[in-house]
């Protein structure tokens, strides 16, 4: 079940620049962290930021899987 949060609306999904092929890496790795803080810059909860990091590691995920990205690490930390 989704988690619907007032305080969000839908954003227009950005075209990215034409990606080259045989320039896609192997192997992506990524460290995430920051997402409460977003959030309480914005004077939002802390758990809009990790709702929002949520949705772009879906993004990251999809967008890897469709170039062939043959592994993939997301490395989250909170304190």
């Amino acid at each position: 079940m989704p988690i619907r949060l007032p305080f969000f609306k839908k954003k227009k999904i950005e075209q990215s620049p034409e990606i080259k092929i045989d320039n896609i890496p192997k192997h992506i790795a990524i460290i995430m962290d920051g997402n409460g803080r977003w959030a309480k810059k914005r004077g939002l909860p802390r758990v809009a930021g990790h709702k929002e990091g949520m949705d772009v590691v879906k993004k990251i995920v999809n967008t890897a899987s469709k170039h062939d990205v043959e592994i993939l690490t997301l490395y989250a930390f909170s304190t």
